[in-house]
Order: structure tokens, then sequence, then C-alpha cells
């Protein structure tokens, strides 16, 4: 994942700070030399870095956060708030038109990802805001773009509108506006084409397609592998279309994270998404604050929740409380939850969320293996009965290996599987009558906090 070496490069710095009482102004200065070093090995645009050091060091060398019991920790939160600063400050929406259709003009250099980020942005607006939104191929130069665009389409069942690549991107993009207002499809995503680099022909079509369906905005796809040249692409792409906010795809990927962290700073405009994986699912809107804590190991809570809130159905999840309470949760019920965590993401995703959780915390967990083990107890379950599912008791010995035999697996996994599960019952029962309604009461009350 993004950030990991800058993550990990920080929070060492601060482990450092943590382990002195008082701190001097030359311990400050210490710091600030060696987060200067991470971001700029981080790839951030060097202006970026020379303000960002100058204005924490200003800060920490404050006389109320050296004399204070904690110095540590209270330059640790200015550099918290630095960081989301320099990131936007705070989430940005994509904005809607009062008329619709509202129109999106996707645009980016060739190999940023602008199609991908197009099925994804779809697919999240459809999810989010119960939208019916039309995808439109408007790149007609790229070798199969179209046929990849309608690939994509199928995929989340999400249509297409497409004239092939003998019709002008102008044309297309006025008639897939008028094809939206007949059939209610809102909005229009404009998939537009690229170029290896900037140069005047593209520009000169992009502005055509501006003049001729007035987007309600256009977002820059940037490659966040790319580091600082997706800074330069993005003051280049700026300079000639009025750009209302960036989408950063791949930063699921061995990237440094400089684009993330120079790209407002330098061109002013936000970043409204990133994309987190390589599924068609995995866009999240990008919270500023959310991503500064995650660097500092600090982890990110509120996405975790608002990606739970995404994927847990409330009638499920209300039927689940009244199976708990009657403790009759079963196999099944233990199966369809392992099905709707698998939603949310892989498990590395969803433990790098944890506070506290560190890239060697992370490196010493073998997901591979947890993720198999997963597997294995899917497949398990689906080798049993209703009936052995719902009564674990009645598995004898014959039973087991016909399990083990239908699902891949060893006896003893069975074994383990079914062991693991009474003890878990035995944990619900624990909680049962008065402490299982007041631990439920808390959740509920914790929920309704966040």
């Amino acid at each position: 994942m993004a950030f990991d070496s800058l993550g990990e490069k920080l929070q060492n710095v601060f482990k450092g700070l943590r382990g002195k009482g008082k701190l001097t102004e030359k311990d400050i200065k210490d710091a600030m030399r060696e987060v200067k070093l991470a971001l700029l090995e981080a790839d951030v645009n060097f202006k970026v870095v020379k303000s960002f050091v100058s204005k924490v060091s200003e800060l920490a060398v404050g006389q109320e956060i050296l004399e204070s019991l904690t110095p540590a920790q209270q330059i640790i939160k200015i550099v918290r708030d630095e960081l989301t600063a320099l990131m936007g400050s705070e989430h940005e929406e994509l904005t809607f038109s009062k008329e619709p259709p509202t129109v999106y003009m996707l645009c980016g250099l060739q190999g940023a990802g602008k199609t991908t980020a197009c099925g994804k942005l779809a697919l999240n607006l459809r999810k989010t805001r119960d939208k019916r939104p039309l995808m439109v191929a408007c790149d007609v130069y790229r070798p199969a773009a179209i046929k990849q665009l309608q690939v994509l389409g199928d995929q989340i069942g999400i249509p297409v509108f497409s004239l092939g690549a003998d019709v002008s991107p102008v044309e297309i993009a006025r008639q897939a506006v008028e094809h939206a207002k007949k059939h209610g499809n809102d909005p229009v995503i404009l998939d537009t084409a690229g170029r290896l680099h900037i140069d005047e022909t593209l520009m000169e079509e992009l502005q055509n397609i501006e003049s001729a369906v007035n987007p309600q905005e256009i977002l820059l796809v940037v490659d966040a592998m790319t580091g600082q040249d997706a800074v330069n692409v993005a003051e280049h792409f700026n300079s000639q279309l009025e750009v209302s906010g960036v989408i950063l795809s791949k930063l699921d990927g061995d990237t440094r994270g400089g684009a993330a962290l120079s790209v407002k700073e330098v061109t002013g405009k936000p970043i409204k998404y990133a994309s987190v994986g390589e599924k068609l699912s995995d866009l999240e809107p990008f919270h500023p604050e959310r991503m500064a804590s995650r660097i500092l190991g600090m982890g990110d809570v509120l996405t975790l929740i608002d990606k739970a809130q995404e994927t847990f159905d409330e009638k499920e999840a209300a039927e689940l409380e009244a199976k708990l309470r009657k403790q009759t949760f079963d196999l099944s019920d233990f199966l369809a939850q392992m099905q709707q965590i698998k939603k949310m993401g892989s498990l590395s995703q969803l433990i790098g969320m944890m506070p506290g959780v560190d890239k060697k915390m992370l490196d010493s967990v073998d997901m591979e293996k947890s993720e198999k083990r997963m597997k294995h107890i899917e497949a398990i379950i689906r080798s049993m009965t209703e009936e052995e599912r719902a009564k674990p008791q009645i598995i004898g010995a014959s039973r087991k290996i016909r399990i083990a035999k239908g699902s891949g697996t060893r006896v003893q996994d069975v074994n383990e599987l079914l062991k693991q599960f009474d003890q878990m019952k035995k944990m619900m029962k624990e909680f049962s009558g008065p402490k299982q309604a007041k631990l439920l009461k808390r959740m509920k009350k914790l929920g309704g906090g966040m």
C-alpha cells in the first residue's frame, strides 16, 4: 500500500521522541531533518516539503509544546494536522447538477487508469448515491478502449454509450447526454482519450468536449505511482482545462505517496477519490484527515465503519442480533458473516485500518496463510448439510471424513473448526441475558456516536 515506507519512517522518528521526557529545540530540529528526508524519499515535491517542515518546526518549538508533559504527542498532533491540511483538510464531495443529467468528464494521460476509474466511479455512485450512471466511450484512438469500457459495464451492470471509433469524441459526448435525458440516466461519465504525453491536439479535443456538453466537473485521473510527475501532469491539465478535482489511481500499488501529498498544495485542486485495490468496488472517497492518521499509524476506523455500513444489511444485522440473543447462531450464520467481511476488502486492507498497526506488525502476519484458512473454513461449511450446519453436535467420525473429502481439507481441519465454533458459542453464552443486552447496548451506543 502507498505510504507504507513513509509511514514506517515517520513512526520511527516519533518513537524516538516519545522516549524522551522534555524536548529541546535540537531534538525537534533533528526530528524535522528526518521528516524532511522521509518526505523527499516519498517523492513529495521539494517546495511542498520545505514549506511543510517549516510550518511544523515553527509550531513545534513553541514554549507551550516544549514545556508540556507530553511534547512528543503534541508534535505528532501538529504533524497530523499539517499533513491533513497539505492534502486538503477535509473531503470534498462531487457536485451534482440541479438539472440532470450531471456530466463528469474524466481526463488524464494514457495509462493513468481512466477507463477503470470510470467503471469504479460509476459503481460507487450507484451504490452510495442510488444513481443510474451512463458510461461513455469517448476514447476512439486507443485500440480496444471502447471494448474495455463495455466489458467493465457488463461486469457491474452499468450501460455504456458508444458510437464506435469513426465518430468524433465531441459528437459522441453530445449524443450521450441526449441519450441520458431520454432514458433517465444520471450521471453521464465521459471516458476521454489520453496521450503518452500532453499535446495541443489532445487539449483542443478536451476543450471542444467541454464546450459541447458543459460538464459539472472535470476530474483528472492521476497515476499515484508516478510521484512528482503526476503533479506536473496535473499542473499542465489544469492550465488548459478548469479541472475541479483529482482521482488518484493505483494508490494500492508500490508507490511512495508523493503525488497524494503534493497535488493539492501545488494545483489547489482537491483529491476527491482514491483507488485502493484492483476490484471495481475499491474506490474510496479521499478523506485527508483519515489518510494522515493512516500514515502516522493511527489507523482509519471511520473508513472501516463506512465499509461495514455499505456491506452489512440492516435487516440482516437485526436478525443476527436476535439470533445472538436467543443463542441460535449456527454455522450457516457464521458463513454468511464471513461472506460479508470478505466484501469489505482484503484482510491486509482491513487490518491496516486498525489503530496502532504499523508495517512491521502487518508484515509479521502471514496474510496469505490467513486468507487460505478463511477459504478452507468456507469450503468445510459448504460441504456440510443444512442439518449439520444447524446442529454441529451430530457430526460424527464418518460425517467428518465426508466433509473433509468434499472440501479438499483434512479431518483435523474439520475438528479444529468445530472446536473453535463450540468455544465461540460458549463465549456467547457467557454474555447471554443481562450481560449480552448490556454489551449490545454499548455496541449500539458506540456505533451511533460515530
